[in-house]
């Protein structure tokens, strides 16, 4: 008679038991821990509590109580966080699956519930792996600018990350207690032939003469196949996997030639054009709609709007301004950044200081840009942002005008925030509280 996959005769699989899936989930804890710190802080970075053009999920509620004003220093920090996020995220794409594998008997196990305990376990396990696969996709998805999803992916991948989180939480508590004692547990051994005791593989196997069956002994096949190669060479080639993935990926977080080692990102290979504004970039001035017209010495005008009073700039009117100096990176939301870029500008609260505030009490600003369609087309900042020394209204990159693609006539750069709110092809400025 056919064996069905709720018979732990059906998975035959020698590789599978408490050990291997014990170091799996131990490597999940850790890694998936620091991915949800650091994926709290990228949404942190957003302020989004600042104003509700900043805020993709507005009604969070209580899933903001941790928000805080994010800083400015050091000029790196959302690129450091942001790459930690997304290259971990990648980096453990074949640890969950290997895990995935190595538990899969127990998805089909029946009955489904042996007592309340067992009933949540199993349902904390149903949310932990939908949310495991959502969030691993959607991101994936979205590192590859692949919008294939419904609605928003700040949305989707905010609330998909709290029920996942929630799932896991709960798993870890149940689990994690067996999962350590694995690692340390060394099983008598058996009358029958199998490995030597004291090895990974004794230790996550049958259980010795005289020992009760554990839960956890469900994972060990009753028929196995020869094994072809030993749970630490199957751990070897999962770790290779994670290793090859990193390497062809976090290229996209530097410059010159460890970009052209990211292969399989979008923002990977070489520098989009040369020169001063031969760096990376997410939207170009077609894609938005954005004219040589309407950007033009004779059409453009910054608009500057404040407590008293509202100005208008022409672009060689804000060049007669004092201009300031800045080295800062960019760094966007899909992991990809560059190293710092050398800026030139007016700072913005000098701009506030145009229409009525003092410069040491500049207050927040909202910007608006150019372009007519796409997300962030509107944008605020702090005021902590706004008096930073080192954030500016640029003109310059690295010694010569902005190109089209990276702003032109102007744009924002602020040191530490996510690139989208360095808003590109500024139009108008209005500084007060939001």
């Amino acid at each position: 008679m056919p064996r069905s996959p709720s018979s732990p005769a059906f998975w035959r699989s020698p590789l599978r038991g408490p050990w291997f899936t014990s170091v799996l989930g131990v490597v999940l804890l850790v890694g998936i821990t620091v991915l949800f710190v650091t994926g709290l802080l990228s949404y942190a970075a957003y302020n989004p509590n600042l104003s509700a053009v900043n805020d993709k999920t507005p009604d969070k509620g209580i899933l903001g109580f941790y928000l805080f004003p994010w800083p400015t220093r050091p000029v790196w920090l959302y690129r450091l966080t942001q790459g930690v996020h997304v290259t971990l995220g990648i980096a453990l794409v074949p640890v969950l699956l290997a895990k995935l594998w190595s538990v899969v008997p127990k998805l089909f196990a029946l009955p489904p519930a042996r007592s309340l305990a067992h009933a949540l376990e199993r349902l904390s396990l149903l949310l932990l792996v939908g949310g495991a696969l959502f969030e691993f996709t959607t991101g994936v998805l979205n590192i590859q600018l692949d919008y294939v999803f419904p609605g928003s992916f700040y949305t989707l991948h905010f609330y998909g990350a709290w029920v996942f989180i929630a799932a896991f939480v709960t798993h870890a508590v149940l689990r994690v207690p067996t999962a350590f004692r694995n690692l340390r547990h060394v099983r008598r051994p058996s009358t029958g032939p199998g490995p030597a005791s004291g090895s990974p593989e004794r230790a996550s196997g049958l259980p010795g003469a005289g020992e009760p069956a554990r839960p956890e002994d469900e994972l060990v096949s009753p028929d196995p196949l020869p094994p072809t190669v030993s749970r630490r060479g199957a751990l070897g080639f999962v770790g290779g996997g994670s290793v090859l993935l990193v390497a062809t990926t976090a290229g996209h977080g530097f410059d010159g030639p460890l970009r052209e080692t990211a292969l399989l990102a979008p923002h990977g290979g070489a520098e989009p054009g040369s020169g001063p504004n031969g760096f990376q970039i997410n939207k170009t001035a077609a894609s938005r709609g954005i004219t040589a017209t309407e950007t033009s010495e004779e059409a453009w005008r910054l608009v500057v709007t404040g407590k008293d009073r509202t100005v208008r700039l022409s672009r060689t009117e804000l060049r007669e301004l004092p201009l300031y100096s800045a080295a800062l990176p960019i760094a966007c939301v899909e992991g990809w950044s560059t190293s710092d870029q050398w800026w030139r500008g007016v700072r913005l609260r000098d701009l506030a200081g145009l229409v009525g505030y003092e410069k040491d009490a500049a207050p927040d600003v909202l910007v608006e840009s150019l372009q007519r369609h796409g997300a962030f087309r509107v944008a605020a900042l702090r005021d902590n942002q706004v008096r930073d020394p080192r954030s500016l209204l640029a003109l310059f990159v690295n010694g010569e005008d902005l190109t089209p693609d990276h702003g032109y006539p102007a744009r924002v750069i602020v040191p530490a925030a996510p690139g989208v709110l360095n808003t590109k092809w500024v139009a108008r400025m209005t500084f007060g509280d939001l």
